[in-house]
């Protein structure tokens, strides 16, 4: 039987989500201790409900899920808004140097990938789509590469069904590794956490829970550049999705916002109110997270053969250890660096915002990293695409030679 849910329906259970995993976290002291998101908690434990009701009643719910696209393209539209020059210019070596780390991750997400799937002698495609594709491009990407493989040269039926499954597994271990692995460097090195006293101002998505002063008419304006980023973002995907020029619909949107701050701030005719607009990106980017999570089909995780359960696990252990040994040790073996690795576990393992999510947690918990919070966004929003468009076609182009 199958139970379709309006959108007011949909959106009470994307709230009740959140306030499940609020109120479960508050009473284990394990969860609050390892900085495991609300969205995750809640979304797992949804999700794991809906399956039972598909699996022994023959139940199945169908949510609305109009929601979910602009949710997700309003929380890059605010990350956008929130990112101006200066901002790029605080990033400095720490930014570059990240970029070389997060090229690094996608090959070896690669090699590992092809290898297994070598190993086992099943076709080297399952391996791809289990690598940098849907681990770290998540759903999009692997829907985009799934269409390519199912047809010439490649002829892999099961593209489509292979990639879901990877990028939902990718997205929930992305959200429950990235607090232990901070909590476990934190500990492990003995980090020097920030003076709480001493901390200034919460920035944008730091510290979501901190109280912000909005008024009806600046939340109003704030709300109106997040719209006219969204419109023009979008358009330009029209426009430029059959050229050369082609990019993913969110980059458009945080590219027209990033654009949008700028040049307001360069000819004064406003200034961005970076509060309410974090709110905005705060709120989306949970409603956004607790959709996704909920709606995860389990039966596609169940139904996996055994080499991919192998992969995308093998997958999650390498993630754990590069972040550990290479993103913190690179990044300056420091607190902001512990925060980073948390952000590189969550858009390494599924996407940018598991990333965020992950180290407001985290911050919540420790203390503010204004240096994270400049360079995740940055590279996990804006560069990772361009870079696994390129690590993906050089690994096509390795194995099949075109």
């Amino acid at each position: 039987m199958v139970i379709s849910l309006n959108f007011y329906a949909t959106l009470l259970c994307m709230i009740f989500v959140l306030l499940l995993g609020r109120l479960i976290i508050k009473r284990s002291a394990f969860l609050y201790d390892y900085n495991i998101p609300e969205p995750v908690v809640g979304g797992i434990l949804v999700a794991i409900l809906l399956f039972l009701l598909y699996r022994y009643g023959n139940i199945e719910l169908q949510f609305d899920n109009s929601l979910k696209d602009p949710l997700m393209l309003a929380f890059f539209t605010s990350i956008g808004l929130s990112a101006d020059f200066a901002s790029l210019k605080k990033g400095g070596k720490l930014l570059i140097g990240f970029l070389f780390i997060v090229a690094g991750l996608l090959l070896l997400q690669n090699v590992i990938g092809v290898a297994i799937a070598q190993m086992l002698n099943v076709n080297p495609i399952l391996g791809l789509l289990g690598g940098s594709i849907t681990m770290s491009g998540g759903h999009g990407t692997g829907a985009a590469w799934a269409d390519i493989f199912k047809s010439d040269p490649y002829n892999f039926a099961p593209a489509t069904e292979v990639a879901i499954a990877c990028a939902t597994f990718g997205l929930v271990m992305g959200g429950i590794i990235g607090g232990p692995v901070a909590h476990y460097l934190v500990k492990k090195h003995k980090l020097k956490l920030p003076n709480a006293q001493a901390e200034s101002i919460p920035k944008g998505f730091e510290k979501p829970e901190k109280e912000r002063l909005i008024t009806t008419s600046s939340f109003i304006e704030s709300l109106a550049l997040i719209v006219i980023a969204l419109f023009a973002g979008t358009e330009a995907q029209k426009y430029f999705g059959s050229s050369s020029f082609n990019l993913p619909t969110f980059v458009w949107c945080l590219f027209v916002g990033v654009v949008l701050r700028n040049v307001l701030q360069a000819t004064k005719i406003h200034q961005v109110f970076d509060r309410e607009v974090s709110v905005i990106g705060n709120v989306s980017l949970a409603l956004f997270l607790a959709f996704a999570l909920m709606t995860i089909n389990l039966w596609q995780l169940v139904s996996l053969a055994l080499p991919m359960l192998l992969i995308v696990c093998a997958q999650t252990i390498m993630m754990v250890l590069y972040a550990v040994f290479v993103t913190f040790r690179f990044c300056g073996k420091d607190y902001d660096a512990a925060v980073l690795a948390a952000g590189h576990c969550g858009f390494g393992l599924g996407a940018t915002p598991t990333a965020m999510v992950n180290m407001q947690t985290v911050t919540q918990h420790y203390g503010l990293s204004h240096t994270a919070f400049i360079v995740v966004p940055l590279v996990g929003a804006f560069f990772i695409d361009i870079i696994n468009a390129l690590a993906i076609s050089g690994s096509l182009k390795f194995l099949f030679g075109g």
